[in-house]
């Protein structure tokens, strides 16, 4: 979590008012060395622009997605087996 609070330069307070936990969370994770529930390992996420699978990978490539990249996702993810499986295909042919 330090480290993509330090790319944008951010305070525990801007990370707590971009990801909407308090900064009494934030600080208490550093000082106590705890680990944060998923739910709020979520919300930095999003505060950072980053999934998950992003913030525990172990590469050293910076690797964030588009807007768009997102929204694909997104919205791929309510496709059925066969349409994903059609709109994969579909991308294959461009």
């Amino acid at each position: 979590m330090t480290y993509y609070r330090k790319q944008k330069n951010w305070t525990e307070y801007q990370l707590a008012e971009h990801s909407g936990l308090t900064q009494s969370t934030i600080s208490s994770w550093y000082r106590k060395n705890m680990i944060p529930s998923i739910p709020s390992l979520e919300k930095i996420c999003n505060a950072f622009g980053i999934t998950l699978s992003q913030f525990f990978s172990t590469d050293n490539d910076d690797f964030t997605l588009t807007n768009q990249q997102k929204e694909l996702l997104i919205e791929s993810s309510h496709l059925s087996e066969t349409q994903l499986h059609a709109l994969i295909n579909f991308f294959k042919t461009l």
